[in-house]
């Protein structure tokens, strides 16, 4: 599970960020609290903002770490790939434009046995990786203990056996992540970093390359199995029973393509007759197509119990729609695995106290040299130095500008007659 999640110098935040999804000590919703490696963990991280805060930059500064680890193996002395690859660091100094960029994460890994917390980051400059380092630290310790350490001056593999240790040594390079290569070379504990990275789903509707992939995204075993059709089926009735079946059909290829195509139609029950009529689904509502684009990821992600983070979950839902998937995750009877939602929106109606904890809502506010700021609504302390109870309006006290992190709006005047 993800612990907490920290970055700096990237797009619009300067100074450093911290999402922390470790649980405060407050009363509300005490049995959605998840203990993991003597760590008390929340199932869900609500962030809100005006337009323009820098919401969407915690949902890109997590996607850029999950990428780079993913992926950096591939940036070794190719310096136009690395460069284009390069975080974006706040541009709007000049020390920080030229400064490193640096990420980093506490979290636990699925399954283990051993119960350790891992403490796993790096800094990024503009000519590679400046610093990298893995700690771990075990359920009864106090201290965590050095798995790795790197940066320009030094290199300190000490928790590899040291054949391992050789191999990262001959191989690594200055663009090229240890746990990245590690992986590549099928080292344990890098690999175990790594696929925990990999895990994690991500989706992004304010990004039309991201809409078109994952509308075109099929469940696992969507197009054979009659049963995972009807899960999907059951699924989609959460909010719209008019659905009762699904047709698909495979597509002649065109060309020399090799692509598998295939037609799919949601079948409706006709007015007054048991007969089934089949609709393209590409013409159902925005919102319905959007759950069924959701499935996929939402279905991987429960059963691995792993992280899922979705820009602008709000767009083309209704509010209670929003409200039953983000329940999804505040369900143990459903997510038994403890997979964990973390979603940036605009929607206040999930801005309650009868749905989230105050240690589940963070804001974004942005200040007049464009610099962003992330801070909990548990860490929130108003002019009179008193801190949120629980028992507040959350949505209207956010409205009413209480807790900052709104529009600073002025009329749109342009259109006025002289």
């Amino acid at each position: 599970m993800l612990i907490q999640f920290s970055f700096k110098n990237f797009k619009s935040f300067r100074e450093e960020a911290t999402l922390d999804l470790s649980a405060a000590k407050m009363t509300e919703f005490s049995d959605r609290v998840v203990t993991v490696c003597g760590e008390k963990i929340l199932p869900v991280a609500a962030i809100y903002g005006a337009n323009a805060s820098g919401k969407s930059n915690i949902y890109n500064a997590f996607e850029y770490m999950s990428a780079y680890v993913i992926d950096s193996f591939k940036y070794g002395d190719e310096e136009e790939r690395f460069e284009h690859f390069r975080p974006t660091p706040f541009l709007f100094d000049a020390i920080s434009a030229n400064a490193e960029s640096s990420f980093e994460i506490y979290f636990t890994l699925q399954g283990d046995k051993a119960e350790k917390i891992y403490n796993y980051g790096f800094c990024i400059d503009k000519e590679g990786v400046a610093e990298e380092w893995l700690n771990s630290k075990a359920k009864t310790a106090r201290k965590y203990s050095t798995v790795f350490y790197r940066n320009a001056d030094e290199l300190n593999l000490s928790g590899f056996p040291k054949s391992n240790r050789d191999n990262i040594q001959v191989a690594l390079e200055k663009q090229v992540l240890i746990i990245s290569l590690g992986a590549k070379l099928k080292i344990g504990k890098c690999k175990d970093i790594r696929d925990w990275f990999l895990a994690n789903a991500f989706a992004d509707f304010a990004d039309s390359a991201t809409n078109y992939f994952m509308y075109h995204r099929l469940p696992k075993g969507f197009v054979s199995d009659k049963n995972v059709q009807q899960k999907v089926v059951e699924y989609l009735a959460s909010f719209d029973e008019h659905i009762k079946d699904f047709k698909v059909e495979k597509m002649s290829q065109e060309g020399d393509s090799k692509e598998e195509k295939y037609k799919i139609d949601a079948r409706h029950k006709m007015i007054g007759s048991d007969e089934l009529v089949a609709i393209p689904l590409e013409l159902e509502s925005a919102g319905t197509l959007k759950m069924f684009a959701l499935y996929p990821e939402l279905q991987e992600v429960l059963e691995r119990g792993s992280v899922f983070f979705i820009d602008e979950l709000n767009a083309r839902l209704h509010p209670l729609l929003v409200r039953n998937f983000v329940l999804t995750f505040l369900n143990p009877k459903i997510n038994t695995n403890h997979a964990q939602l973390v979603f940036t929106t605009h929607d206040t109606w999930q801005l309650s106290n009868r749905l989230l904890r105050r240690d589940e809502i963070w804001f974004v506010e942005k200040d007049e040299e464009g610099v962003s700021t992330l801070y909990s609504l548990a860490d929130f302390v108003d002019e009179d130095g008193t801190r949120i109870r629980k028992d507040e309006s959350y949505e209207k006290n956010y409205l009413i500008g209480k807790y900052g992190a709104i529009p600073a709006l002025k009329s749109i005047d342009i259109f006025k007659e002289d």
